[in-house]
């Protein structure tokens, strides 16, 4: 594996009961890049990031993350190797406050501490003493976004950031993507958002039916609108 490589994955198949969802998926994200996972909705985006996380309750294939196997990690070894993730519904602790929210997880030195956070998401520092459950659903985004970052990760994984919320917060998160690829971090982005996602990833891969049907350069579905709308379900 290449130094560049952090996250590689072959063949990854994921059941459900007696539901075979993924068959085979394959890809693989490089140091200081954003990568893209489109499709539409239940064409297995989700469940893909779920199995890359050792979140799924049975998967197969190989995944490497930096060099280790992964496969068989619980989501607390996957985020030990340098990822942090940003899951589909934000999953944050409605009970506890903006602030110990940020505190659960083990930060790692880096740039991103309390003080980068609430300086990037000053809404954030405003609400510190509020429980997460009484934010808007851009706060909490953002709150799950800081959550992630204050572990200062080496690929951090988004599972649809920017699902119902405003335009504006949204330009925001993308802003706060393309900022950490220029600090040599990766970004793996499950989108339903095709077109925004393609305009900030170098490379895309559109799944369908729990395979991969697309594997290339962003730019190259950019320049075939018609081509995303057949095979991500999208629409400007």
């Amino acid at each position: 594996m290449s130094d560049q490589n952090l996250l590689r994955v072959e063949g990854l198949h994921v059941y459900y009961g007696k539901s075979h969802i993924l068959h085979g998926v394959s890809l693989n994200v490089n140091r200081g890049e954003v990568v893209c996972l489109l499709g539409r909705n239940g064409a297995g985006k989700t469940t893909t990031i779920k199995g890359i996380m050792g979140l799924a309750a049975r998967a197969e294939g190989t995944i490497t993350i930096s060099g280790k196997r992964a496969e068989r990690l619980p989501p607390h070894g996957v985020a030990r190797l340098g990822v942090g993730y940003v899951p589909e519904g934000r999953k944050i602790f409605p009970h506890l406050t903006v602030e110990e929210n940020l505190a659960v997880p083990v930060a790692r030195p880096g740039r991103w501490n309390l003080a980068e956070i609430y300086k990037f998401f000053p809404r954030l520092h405003e609400r510190r003493r509020h429980p997460g459950g009484q934010l808007s659903g851009g706060e909490q985004e953002m709150l799950a976004v800081g959550r992630a970052l204050i572990t200062n990760p080496d690929l951090f994984i988004m599972d649809e950031p920017s699902q119902g919320l405003a335009p504006k917060i949204v330009q925001e998160i993308y802003a706060l993507i393309q900022d950490m690829v220029k600090d040599g971090q990766a970004v793996l982005l499950a989108e339903q958002n095709a077109f925004m996602a393609l305009e900030i990833s170098s490379r895309a891969y559109v799944i369908d039916n729990g395979q991969i049907v697309f594997d290339g350069m962003a730019r190259e579905l950019l320049e075939d609108k018609d081509r995303v709308r057949a095979l991500a379900g999208a629409s400007v």
